[in-house]
């Protein structure tokens, strides 16, 4: 059952990366004699169509963090992992009518440069410099380690000899077409990588549940997993369950879970840089319902995988599963590594020929992530760092020069961190946490910086400082809280040390870099309000079904 990778399916990946590099370097060409502005390496030239946006969000946001390690939590959790992209779906449209209208209006290339015309030079310095070290030591390592891991699974042992060659292989693929095109040839190239990982994610899903009982078939599948793990597939997990310190019941409707959603989807570069490119605040707003229409279906090829992995090691008796399923996800000390659940199920059951297809599909993913990433370190730093304190004044034209060497850099440093990650039992969810320490404060900024207008930067700064000992501090062991209420308390916390030392150091007035904003501003066209009734709709159906 197990297939090996194949001449055929080395020809199928090399037309992938063959047609991605092409389509790269294709959209990335200049005019001649014409240099590349900054407008045109960074944000496409503002030409982005709503579909191209939309896309490329997904691509953006889709790699081996949801590949690998979400199927890992969905094989250790369950169908209740799969909120995360629910309720993403939710956040966009928020982030669509109440932000994006704003970021467009005022022209932005980086979200730190909000922070300059909110509050202040120094604050969006600090925040700058904060974001560039998580997307090289945080980003894009665990997204080099995680997808270093898959293949090595897949195309070698899996005894880790491959993870590294893997690792610098991935790294230079995304450094071949985004370093020299910027985010045109990241976006547009974006649109081929995720109608792939769609395709690919899929056939993991349909083998896989034919594969799941010995007589075959998929609904015999379907009504197999179901049968033998119906407590997988519960969104709101309950105080008993073990897992209930990670997605700690009705809280992920209603607390923390907002936090992660709202600071990744709304303030995060990598993410937010697509509807800053895209042709007009509508085309954008198109682009932001797409992805979260996308977002709906993702836990099918994302979650379901993991969750079939699971009814495989815990009935082998019952299902098509070859010999030493038990012994593939053991690691020596007798614990569980639930990242191997997708590769694993590649190597075990997708047949030659399609392989190379799903193998794709994952690289895709991969790489798309790791080339959006780069790009938007590259930048923050040539935008927020470069440009403002290290130009000189007849520099202008370097800041496409200098983007391209900040990405290699990034991407360097990133290839050496990333084997220092080594082996996380759920390395999705540990991400998510640790990340989960910086992201309310920062949150909690941006949110008082465009709907509080007494907030000043004083109370901007001590409230961002502050955030990171209160996060810390709510960690103590002894308080027993799932980190997603720390997130929420301590988003909590810094709006009211924000609101605090603004009113102490304001004398009650409206701070002068105030956002002035009127019922126009949140107007959403006909298209859109339809959209985002259709997506609450939908999204009340699953959670009633599945709660």
């Amino acid at each position: 059952m197990n297939s090996s990778f194949t001449t055929i399916d080395y020809i199928i990946f090399g037309l992938y990366a063959l047609v991605i590099l092409s389509v790269g370097l294709w959209v990335s060409r200049g005019k001649k004699g014409v240099k590349k502005t900054a407008q045109d390496y960074f944000l496409a030239n503002k030409s982005l169509p709503w579909w191209a946006v939309g896309a490329s969000l997904i691509a953006a946001n889709i790699s081996a963090e949801q590949m690998i390690g979400m199927s890992g939590s969905g094989m250790a959790i369950g169908l209740s992992i799969a909120t995360y992209e629910w309720m993403a779906a939710l956040t966009l449209i928020i982030v669509g009518k109440y932000f994006l209208p704003i970021f467009i209006e005022k022209g932005l290339y980086t979200i730190p440069e909000f922070i300059e015309k909110r509050f202040s030079t120094n604050l969006k310095t600090i925040l700058a410099v904060f974001w560039i070290a998580l997307f090289i030591f945080v980003n894009l390592t665990s997204v080099l380690f995680l997808g270093g891991k898959a293949i090595d699974t897949i195309l070698g042992q899996g005894d880790g000899s491959m993870i590294f060659p893997a690792i610098v292989a991935l790294a230079l693929f995304a450094a071949a077409y985004s370093l020299y095109g910027g985010l045109a040839a990241v976006a547009w190239t974006d649109v081929i990588q995720v109608t792939l990982l769609v395709i690919g994610g899929m056939i993991t899903t349909v083998i896989a549940l034919d594969h799941v009982t010995p007589d075959g078939g998929i609904f015999n599948g379907i009504s197999h997993v179901y049968e033998t793990a119906g407590d997988k597939f519960h969104m709101i997990l309950k105080r008993g369950n073990p897992e209930f310190m990670n997605l700690p019941g009705i809280g992920v409707l209603i607390g923390g879970m907002w936090i992660a959603n709202l600071y990744y989807w709304g303030f995060n570069q990598y993410i937010i840089q697509r509807t800053l490119a895209a042709k007009s605040l509508k085309e954008a707003q198109k682009g932001i319902v797409f992805a979260a229409f996308l977002k709906l279906i993702i836990p099918l090829f994302v979650v379901v995988p993991g969750i079939i992995a699971y009814v495989m090691f815990t009935d082998p008796q019952g299902t098509a599963v070859i010999d030493g399923v038990q012994d593939a996800f053991l690691k020596s000390d007798g614990s569980m590594n639930y990242d191997k659940a997708y590769p694993w199920l590649i190597s075990t059951f997708i047949p030659s020929g399609l392989k190379g297809l799903v193998v794709a599909a994952l690289a895709a993913a991969i790489v798309s992530s790791l080339a959006s990433m780069v790009n938007s370190t590259s930048t923050i730093f040539t935008m927020d760092i470069y440009k403002p304190y290290l130009a000189k004044k007849n520099g202008k034209n370097r800041d496409v020069m200098v983007g391209r060497i900040a990405a290699g850099s990034a991407l360097l440093i990133a290839i050496f961190v990333a084997p220092a990650l080594g082996n996380i039992e759920q390395a999705f969810q540990y991400i998510q946490e640790y990340t989960g320490v910086v992201s309310p404060g920062i949150l909690a900024v941006f949110m008082m910086g465009l709907f509080y207008k007494k907030a000043n930067n004083k109370g901007a700064i001590v409230g961002v400082m502050s955030s990171i000992p209160v996060a810390l501090a709510l960690k103590t062991p002894s308080l027993e809280l799932p980190w997603m209420d720390q997130m929420l308390y301590t988003f909590l916390i810094t709006m009211v040390v924000i609101v605090f030392v603004s009113l102490s150091t304001n004398k009650l007035h409206d701070d002068p870099k105030a956002i002035n904003v009127t019922s126009d501003t949140f107007k959403t066209g006909k298209a859109f309000n339809v959209a985002a009734y259709a997506i609450c709709i939908i999204l009340v159906v699953l959670y009633t079904v599945f709660w």
